[in-house]
């Protein structure tokens, strides 16, 4: 070129990766939560490899950094390599795309050129040249549709006057023959040694032609040296006649720390790994700075928002449509609970929820109840036992079912609800069972017991590799059993049973340990003998007679289980969240029952009070919470019980179930009763008050 013609730089080009999206949604919802402080991050670019094409600044899913606490504390960046020099940035991701539409981006592009211009001064770049290409990215994450709204700067120092060029054309008819061969060499070993990261180098050439290269930090000595001097880049663009954004930096750094004002400058390109002069570009600069500029409070005008398209306008890419759609429901079904710990519920313990394993029994109008309930508490690890059919009766009122699940005689509840459970989140580990749970007052015949046995082996088996047990099932008697395993395997169990108008939930007090005595018990703050003030009671702790046989000689309406609709949601969902509330406590199932006295009194835990009993009724929407000790005659927990199933183990099952009235002479109610009976009330009369009033 004759002339001397403004300088003309191509914009840097970004690209995202889909990883990077991923890391940041993870970052944002586990980690940062409504925290908008702006994230280090970590680009990555080459010097341009295709005639065609021009390098991009990519960001990675390691351009996030593994720990923000490490990141906070250290100024390292990402390692890179020859392929992946790595340039320092900033994010600033907002938590509304409102928020994100209304940043003040030339103060934040400012605020980036800023530090650049600090480290030119302060001499930082001559020891880490790569924050002359410092960027910032502004981002929304829209986690619930997974699209990311975001806009590249890459803060560019503006010069005033603007530079001129004198000459601009390819490095191979700017060097000698001989200059052009070592320059290749250089090059080429530059980019295989250790160095091969830094995007910034000096270029000297000695009088019989040998080129070296050297860092930056060495240009004081390279200037005294007087051989001939280039200032060399990565250059990522492409064009014949147009230098790389990474040049505009690069010549501020020059002419007000080098104090040159003619730069000559090799854009460095290659062509499938190696030095490439015919593609690279060697140009001469002229560079004059206003006296501002020597100001040391004086901050340079930046420019560098990147286009979209032919407009400044910031980018959109929509995941959702790429990602698998399991992936996807996966990512969905933590969305929510996430977001409690932001604000509402920071001590919202995720992985405890997602290992804990739950055993349902009942996969009736209770058990489907339950089971969403769970998965909505991010439970992966549901076990669901029942051995009845669907019916048609029963998709209306019990959720997981449907009308294919009723024809041909009915599929098996457990199968039927596990296959539901897998088509509305299939991330969750869901299995079935069918098989009757043994019940007092249901006697075995002969011909049956190895079944009745196989059947408590496996119920034994079920509870105790599983974290909490949920009691489901629509008769009393078929809650003894699994009650009295819960209590020998100190697993946590939790009732609900439903009546008509009226629903209990509770939890079963903590099991009791081998080394407990039948003989310590003591008495309850009530005063009521009998009871234990150590551990909440069962379900069976408030009953003075056995569970007996209540399904036979039944009417149609006493068969079906005939309650308000509304009434199984109510239950179920309060036996879920009390078991959220119990995994959340530090003693566990240890934890007492609490009470609330009053409508502003709360608990210390961030979930609230943790109660015993909670009764309801519909017909007054009322509901009680209650609290009730262990009773030293139950039939079903009490250490008499318990120690005798220990001793026999399922000999004694099988005597229970053939006679329910066992179980009241080995507790004692047997005595109890007949002393009950036995015991004659006198009456004081009064001869001045009517008896018959009075009743």
């Amino acid at each position: 070129m004759a002339e001397s013609t403004v300088l003309q730089f191509s914009p840097f080009q970004s690209h995202v990766e889909e990883g990077f999206w991923k890391r940041l949604s993870s970052l944002k919802l586990n980690t940062l939560g409504l925290d908008e402080t702006p994230v280090k991050i970590t680009g990555f670019y080459g010097p341009c490899s295709h005639a065609q094409v021009s390098s991009h600044l990519y960001l990675l899913d390691e351009s996030l950094p593994a720990n923000l606490a490490e990141e906070s504390s250290s100024s390292e960046m990402v390692l890179g390599n020859r392929n992946r020099c790595p340039i320092p940035g900033t994010l600033y991701n907002t938590n509304t795309l409102e928020s994100f539409r209304g940043l003040d981006k030339q103060s934040l592009i400012r605020k980036e050129a800023k530090k650049i211009w600090e480290e030119i001064c302060s001499g930082r770049v001559e020891a880490a040249c790569a924050v002359l290409s410092r960027f910032l990215v502004i981002s929304y994450a829209d986690l619930k549709k997974w699209t990311f709204h975001y806009w590249f700067a890459f803060p560019a120092l503006v010069l005033n006057p603007s530079a001129l060029v004198s000459k601009l054309q390819p490095a191979s008819e700017w060097f000698n023959l001989e200059e052009g061969k070592s320059l290749s060499e250089a090059c080429n070993e530059w980019r295989k040694s250790s160095l091969t990261a830094v995007p910034f180098f000096l270029v000297i050439i000695t009088a019989d032609s040998h080129v070296t290269l050297r860092p930056l930090k060495d240009w004081e000595t390279c200037q005294r040296d007087g051989h001939k001097l280039l200032f060399g880049f990565y250059d990522p663009c492409h064009l014949p006649s147009n230098p790389g954004w990474p040049l505009r930096n690069f010549l501020a750094f020059i002419c007000s720390r080098c104090k040159i004002e003619k730069i000559q400058f090799l854009c460095y390109r290659e062509r499938h790994g190696l030095a490439d002069l015919t593609h690279s570009l060697v140009g001469e600069a002229l560079v004059s700075i206003s006296q501002e500029w020597k100001n040391p409070q004086f901050i340079p005008e930046a420019v560098g928002w990147e286009r979209n398209g032919s407009k400044l306008a910031p980018r959109r890419i929509d995941l959702a449509t790429s990602m698998d759609p399991i992936r996807l429901a996966m990512s969905a079904a933590d969305l929510n609970l996430k977001l409690m710990r932001w604000r509402a519920l920071p001590s919202l313990n995720l992985d405890k929820l997602s290992a804990t394993k739950c055993l349902l029994l009942g996969a009736g109008t209770l058990g489907c109840q339950v089971a969403r309930m769970l998965m909505a508490w991010g439970i992966k690890k549901i076990t669901l036992v029942d051995n009845g059919r669907v019916s048609m009766s029963n998709p209306l009122r019990q959720s997981l079912y449907t009308l294919e699940d009723c024809l041909n005689g009915g599929d098996w509840k457990a199968d039927a609800a596990v296959r539901s459970l897998k088509s509305i989140f299939p991330g969750v580990e869901a299995e079935g069972f069918t098989f009757a749970i043994p019940m007092p007052g249901h006697p075995v015949q002969a011909k049956e017991t190895a079944g009745v046995l196989e059947d408590c082996r496996r119920l034994q088996n079920l509870i105790s590799s599983h974290d909490v047990i949920f009691l489901l099932t629509d008769t009393r008697e078929s809650r003894w059993l699994p009650t009295l395993l819960c209590t020998n395997a100190n697993k946590l169990a939790i009732t609900a049973a439903l009546g008509f108008d009226s629903y209990v939930v509770m939890r079963h007090g903590a099991g009791v340990s081998a080394d407990d005595k039948d003989a310590s018990f003591s008495v309850c703050s009530s005063g009521i003998e009998g009871h234990e003030s150590r551990r909440l009671g069962c379900y069976f702790c408030n009953d003075v007679v056995a569970p007996n046989d209540s399904t036979s000689n039944r009417t149609l309406d006493q068969q079906c289980t005939v309650t308000r609709p509304g009434l199984a949601p109510i239950a179920s969902a309060l036996a879920v969240e009390l078991m959220i509330g119990i995994l959340h406590h530090p003693e566990g199932m240890n934890a007492p029952g609490e009470m609330a006295s009053s409508i502003s009194e709360s608990s210390s835990q961030p979930l609230g009070i943790l109660p015993h009993q909670i009764r309801g009724s519909l017909s007054q929407f009322s509901q009680m919470v209650l609290v009730g000790s262990s009773f030293n005659r139950c039939t079903a927990c009490s250490n008499l019980v318990v120690s005798e199933y220990r001793r026999r183990e399922l000999e004694f099952v099988i005597q229970a179930l053939n006679h329910p009235n066992y179980l009241e002479d080995l507790t004692g109610l047997t005595e109890l009763m007949d002393k009950a009976r036995s015991f004659n009330l006198d009456w004081e009369e009064d001869d001045e008050t009517d008896i018959e009033t009075v009743l």
